[in-house]
């Protein structure tokens, strides 16, 4: 099949299955005589694969080294075992993460009159943040 074909079987865009390629998350594709690449059905399971572990969150150089366990036969599960459970470590640190700048911004949209009044507290706030960076800055340079 055209990568079109393989990208509506694989619910993986043809963008993403040329940056695939391109990376050697997989294989380049043979070519046919008119030179358009030619997928079977082997390797549109594979940009199934890839595609789920990225819905799963798991970042290319770790999804890299998934289609490699799960080509290698011979693999200790427990080395798959090892990647999901760090990627959902991480992502426990990022959901804590996004769940602080939230009731940030939820607390300083409280503090806000939100009026035709001039004063404002978020932007009072996103200014003391950058001469907050501004000031470490020098500091770091002199």
């Amino acid at each position: 099949m055209n990568i079109g074909q393989a990208a509506k079987a694989s619910g993986v865009s043809q963008r993403m299955i040329r940056h695939y390629e391109a990376i050697g998350l997989i294989p380049k594709a043979t070519r046919r005589d008119s030179g358009y690449r030619d997928y079977d059905e082997r390797e549109v399971h594979m940009l199934r694969f890839i595609g789920r572990a990225r819905d799963l969150g798991f970042p290319i150089s770790e999804i890299g080294q998934l289609v490699a366990l799960w080509q290698d036969g011979d693999r200790a599960s427990g080395e798959v075992k090892a990647l999901a459970l760090a990627r959902a470590a991480e992502m426990e640190r990022k959901e804590h993460e996004l769940r602080a700048m939230r009731k940030s911004l939820e607390d300083l949209a409280r503090r806000c009159a939100g009026g035709d009044r001039p004063d404002c507290p978020i932007l009072d706030d996103l200014a003391i943040g950058v001469e907050h960076v501004s000031l470490r800055c020098a500091k770091e340079k002199g």
